[in-house]
């Protein structure tokens, strides 16, 4: 399947990423979310689970577990089926990573959050918003493009 978005975020954030990833679908667009997956609810936790227990018993894992290895694989294959990446802040460092990722592939990168602390890195992005509905604001409904 083709994405026209992927959105990354923490999975304690995923509240957030939910609800974007909603936003932009009522817009008419086609979105990956990695909380929405299916190796994800059953690796990592599902949409009922609390998203801090839930990201402390995966980070626990090993490194070579296979349902680690799963998660990898799913979202990197969504990724690159998705034309544009979306960094939702807060994110850990594997959303920073995805970020590298889709850069050299190269994806049209939006950040969307304030950064913590500058970082010369950030200008992968060629689009930043403060907020999900700045970036909302901004977004046509698909027919309209």
């Amino acid at each position: 399947m083709m994405y026209d978005y992927f959105v990354a975020a923490r999975f304690r954030n995923r509240g957030n990423a939910l609800a974007l990833t909603q936003a932009i679908r009522k817009q008419g667009y086609s979105v990956y979310c990695f909380a929405e997956s299916p190796t994800s609810q059953l690796h990592v936790g599902s949409l009922a689970d609390d998203p801090e227990t839930a990201m402390q018993q995966f980070e626990a894992r090993p490194h070579n577990d296979p349902g680690m290895r799963e998660v990898f694989e799913t979202d990197l294959a969504a990724e690159r089926a998705s034309s544009t990446f979306i960094l939702l802040l807060p994110a850990g460092m594997s959303c920073h990573v995805e970020a590298g990722v889709a850069f050299g592939l190269g994806k049209r990168l939006i950040l969307i959050g304030e950064p913590e602390k500058s970082e010369s890195l950030y200008g992968i992005f060629t689009e930043r918003y403060v907020s999900q509905q700045q970036f909302l604001k901004s977004l046509p409904t698909k027919n309209n493009r």
